[in-house]
């Protein structure tokens, strides 16, 4: 150990609560840092897991036209006009009429995780006199599963049911509660044509997305081409995983090539979500590095303070022959050392503060408890941030202290 490094470990050894006092402010900004990253990262996870509970990352569907199409054009000339009478909507093919080609290219793509196909179509649900509208999801039942992870978010009853039965429907649990029906009751299903049937409710979920459990039914797949009159390779949608859900705007601009219909990435429809997750990343870390910044102005306050009660040893130890950077080197070497052992505390106290959050119960979809991400990530950036913080706090009192003349210390 250098001369140098020796004297600046004296200095911090002499005053041993000056020492902890100091170590302690950057142990509270860095474990605050890693307790708010890791709480905001899980809470923006929570979110897009519940979101994704029930839309797939990239969609394909046929896209009407919204145009009202020219049935007759423009007369070339004033003279001439054009009179449509009775004029009458044309009908368009709706939905994808052979999905099965479309899924079997998809599965050839290495970013894709899962792919399936729905059924989807608004109906009303009858209990009664009680009617309510809904979504109407026909599944592919496994497929939905290896997707959405739906089986985890049954609160009655199993998912799986649906493969065996044709008469069998899930509600969400805002929709059973609404139409006042529970487990084995019957339903009517009434579609937009008129056709009507009855399903016997085989299971109740619970997503925790509002908008979805009050207005989702599932049947099978099978069961829904069979009430809409359908052929067997018909679907309204089809739905894709991929790797990174982050990726999909580039991935679905690849997908794209493969079929004529449709691909929309989920960024096109739900940009609220993306920029919810970075307007909370933005104020967690705006905070954590407040908490950092304060910690540093208590830093440079002590080492100020140490540079003042030190400053006839500083004359001294510059009339034996150190110089100005031998000086910035002692101070900064206590900064460096208050900031590690700080920091390494700091991310033991976050780490212990975060799993103890982790534990509380907090119930809401397949949540249990509070959602909480460890990323390491976080955790070098806050000891990294917390180390740099330090170093500027304690070069600017060396820098003073530096500066000092020995000859008009010394005299004083």
């Amino acid at each position: 150990m250098s001369i140098n490094k020796k004297i600046a470990w004296t200095h911090l050894t002499a005053k041993v609560r000056q020492l902890l006092v100091a170590a302690l402010s950057v142990t509270f900004g860095i474990s605050m840092y890693v307790f708010l990253n890791s709480f905001v990262s899980g809470v923006n996870t929570a979110q897009s897991e519940i979101t994704f509970s029930s839309m797939g990352h990239i969609k394909i569907y046929n896209d009407l036209p919204t145009e009202v199409p020219v049935l007759l054009p423009k007369p070339a000339d004033s003279n001439t006009i054009a009179m449509v009478s009775n004029a009458r909507n044309i009908r368009y093919t709706e939905g994808i009429k052979n999905s099965t080609p479309i899924i079997e290219a998809l599965n050839t793509f290495k970013e894709v995780t899962g792919v399936t196909q729905q059924v989807n179509e608004n109906v009303f649900l009858r209990n009664g006199v009680t009617k309510y509208s809904a979504n109407l999801s026909g599944v592919d039942v496994e497929n939905e599963d290896h997707l959405f992870k739906t089986s985890q978010y049954m609160v009655e009853g199993n998912y799986f049911d649906l493969e065996k039965r044709s008469d069998g429907i899930i509600l969400g649990s805002r929709l059973a509660q609404n139409l006042g029906v529970g487990m084995d009751d019957n339903v009517t299903v009434l579609t937009s044509d008129g056709t009507s049937k009855i399903f016997k409710i085989i299971g109740v979920f619970e997503t925790g997305s509002a908008t979805t459990d009050k207005a989702k039914a599932m049947v099978s797949i099978h069961a829904a081409r069979q009430l809409f009159s359908e052929n067997k390779s018909f679907a309204t949608d089809i739905l894709i995983n991929i790797k990174d859900f982050e990726k999909a705007v580039k991935v679905a601009q690849k997908i794209s090539g493969v079929t004529q219909y449709k691909v929309e990435p989920w960024q096109e429809g739900n940009s609220q979500l993306d920029s919810a997750n970075v307007i909370r990343d933005l104020l967690a870390v705006t905070i954590s590095l407040t908490i950092l910044v304060v910690a540093g102005f208590g830093i440079y306050n002590i080492m100020n303070m140490t540079v003042n009660e030190k400053i006839r040893e500083i004359a001294i130890l510059k009339a034996m022959g150190f110089n100005g950077n031998d000086i910035v080197e002692i101070f900064l070497t206590q900064s460096v050392i208050i900031g590690i052992i700080g920091g390494i505390a700091g991310l033991i106290i976050g780490n212990v503060i975060s799993r103890i959050i982790d534990e509380i119960p907090f119930k809401i979809a397949a949540f249990t408890t509070f959602p909480i991400d460890y990323k390491p990530f976080d955790y070098i950036l806050a000891f990294l941030f917390g180390i740099i913080i330090t170093i500027i706090a304690g070069y600017l009192p060396a820098k003073k202290a530096a500066k000092l003349d020995p000859v008009s210390i010394l005299r004083g």
